[in-house]
């Protein structure tokens, strides 16, 4: 006899799912985090090269001036490139290592982990996400160029964000919310595209980055 139907014939109530302790990601969206993760770092550890290269005068080993305006150099260089007094690129290097992680574990364990992980990792890249929009907001309305490399990283972490909120809102990560989390995780794809697009349309329309080509 089931657990299920142990309950039942026991008169027993069965225990909603969203009391279960554990819950677990698809595979698919744990190999995103990993892939995401490694394209984060990799991309964080070149900006700290251009970056040690913009205090140098070194050459960078792979240039981002693309133009006056979509250049890596004023935004590095800038407060809010160093935020913590030190390269944002520092902390890209530490924490798209949590992406990694969690996928990682996430593979290694498949009948799921705590919630209580699933909702620091969630918060983790609720921080992650409104952090690169105050960056890309000061980089088109105070500093006035874009940095490629910086781009790289805001393309990353946007659709992170939103795939990993549609998951646990619909596995009862954070409650009871599985039709609104389906419907996030549906849209997901068309929410990060749209999220690109306001970023984009904004340096346009301000800094005429097009015509800067």
């Amino acid at each position: 006899m089931t657990d299920v139907a142990a309950r039942a014939a026991s008169g027993v109530p069965e225990v909603e799912a969203s009391t279960h302790p554990t819950a677990c990601p698809s595979t698919a969206l744990a190999v995103f985090w990993i892939v995401a993760g490694l394209a984060g770092w990799v991309v964080s550890f070149l900006l700290y090269l251009e970056y040690i290269g913009q205090l140098a005068g070194t050459a960078p080993l792979i240039s981002c001036q693309v133009s006056p305006i979509v250049t890596c150099g004023p935004n590095l260089l800038s407060p809010g490139g160093n935020l913590l007094g030190f390269s944002n690129s520092i902390i890209g290097i530490v924490l798209f290592l949590g992406p990694i992680y969690a996928g990682v574990s996430a593979l290694a364990a498949p009948g799921g982990l705590r919630r209580w992980y699933w909702r620091v990792y969630s918060l983790f890249l609720l921080g992650a996400v409104a952090f690169v929009h105050v960056l890309a907001w000061r980089s088109v309305f105070e500093y006035g160029s874009l940095c490629p490399w910086c781009m790289v990283v805001w393309v990353v972490t946007i659709p992170l964000f939103w795939f990993t909120l549609g998951w646990t809102l619909r596995d009862g990560v954070w409650g009871r919310m599985p039709q609104l989390g389906a419907a996030l995780l549906t849209w997901a794809p068309l929410i990060t595209v749209l999220d690109y697009a306001l970023i984009a349309i904004a340096a346009q329309v301000r800094l005429d980055v097009l015509g800067s080509l």
